[in-house]
């Protein structure tokens, strides 16, 4: 259950907050303006590259990577294919994943390692492979770590990580809130260079801007009725989350959101992308977990006996094309089976920043649901 009381009271999510999730959350702004930074420092802005690569690769463990490779896809479209290199498998040696190039990689290609950690050995051999096989190398990671080195053995190109001080010591988790846009925002910025996308700085800045105030708007000082992180957390609370998705770029913050949920605060969620979730998860509104099923017995005890599980319908709604949508019958098809349904849309703005607002209020969410459960450890 959720401790609905905990949520306001600032002070106390402070003293629960033993990750530091809530300030990485709010610093999400901070860490784009500071990844900007070192992308110009490194030489990243002022490349003058020959021409756009046949493809880019993307390598990197957890959460961060696998959403920092579905974004640059999305935001690229059809100009380039943009492909997650998955862990093939654990070395015996080391116990420690390992990355291969494909077969048809080649001097054509872009490989791109984003990490929040920078001493995964599988790594180091993978930029040894791309060197090998001519490919151009990009890394964003801590600097000074071991993948730093061997990229530049490769004769790759290193953007340091933007890291907060107080991250000096032990490096970001890679689902934490501030991994993301210390990883993301230096690839955004060379994939500009390339022409696969348009991120100019002064874009990043927006998107910045747009954090910062997503920030101050689902900040802990903010009451939950005025809240849409807080109210989020509040009614997805003793739920299954079933992530609705629609618009080019909400399928990656919904499957974020998704293992934010389980990373952050050990709760299950389903995600999936309108149209096709409502025959996918349609089932699921008729079963057990369905609202109607199995009415709640009104002599349980409260206290000993946890409620039954019930799903709930989040419409996660980015901008729509052409006014064409499937939210309608997505809210049909939920209240026709009496399953509530909360909606999460972001203010009008470039795709760079209704996406940023869409991580922002998502990841304060997540948060605010590990910190506030009564089976938080």
């Amino acid at each position: 259950m959720l401790d609905e009381s905990l949520l306001d009271n600032p002070e106390a999510l402070g003293r629960e907050d033993r990750r530091g999730l809530l300030r990485g959350a709010a610093e999400a702004g901070a860490r784009v303006r500071t990844a900007l930074r070192h992308a110009t420092e490194a030489g990243v802005t002022a490349l003058e590259p020959d021409g756009r690569p046949r493809a880019v690769l993307i390598a990197g463990p957890g959460t961060a990577a696998t959403c920092v490779a579905e974004l640059l896809g999305e935001l690229a479209g059809a100009g380039c294919p943009v492909t997650r290199l998955h862990p093939t498998g654990v070395a015996p040696a080391a116990g420690a994943l390992r990355w291969a190039m494909p077969g048809w990689a080649g001097p054509v290609d872009l490989l791109l390692i984003a990490t929040p950690d920078g001493t995964e050995p599988g790594l180091g051999v993978l930029a040894d492979q791309a060197y090998r096989r001519g490919t151009s190398l990009v890394a964003v990671c801590p600097a000074d770590s071991p993948l730093t080195h061997s990229v530049t053995a490769a004769h790759g190109l290193t953007v340091p990580m933007a890291t907060a001080p107080y991250e000096q010591d032990e490096p970001d988790a890679a689902a934490a809130p501030g991994a993301l846009w210390a990883l993301l925002t230096p690839l955004l910025a060379l994939l500009d260079r390339t022409g696969l996308l348009e991120a100019p700085d002064e874009a990043l800045h927006r998107v910045a801007d747009r954090l910062d105030s997503t920030a101050e708007r689902c900040g802990p000082a903010i009451a939950t009725y005025a809240n849409p992180a807080k109210t989020l957390a509040a009614e997805l609370a003793d739920s299954l989350a079933l992530i609705w998705t629609e618009g080019p770029s909400a399928g990656p913050v919904g499957r974020r959101f998704a293992a934010a949920l389980a990373e952050f605060a050990g709760r299950p969620a389903l995600a999936a992308e309108l149209p096709e979730a409502l025959p996918a998860h349609g089932t699921l509104l008729t079963k057990a977990l369905a609202a109607g099923a199995d009415p709640d017995d009104f002599f349980r005890d409260r206290v000993e006996e946890a409620q039954a599980l019930r799903a709930r319908v989040l419409l996660l709604r980015d901008q729509t094309a052409g006014g064409l949508s499937a939210a309608p019958a997505a809210r049909e098809l939920a209240l026709g089976h009496d399953t509530a349904v909360s909606e999460l849309e972001p203010k009008d703005g470039a795709e760079l920043e209704t996406l940023a607002e869409l991580i922002a209020t998502t990841d304060f969410a997540a948060v605010y649901l590990a910190l506030a459960s009564d089976d938080r450890s």
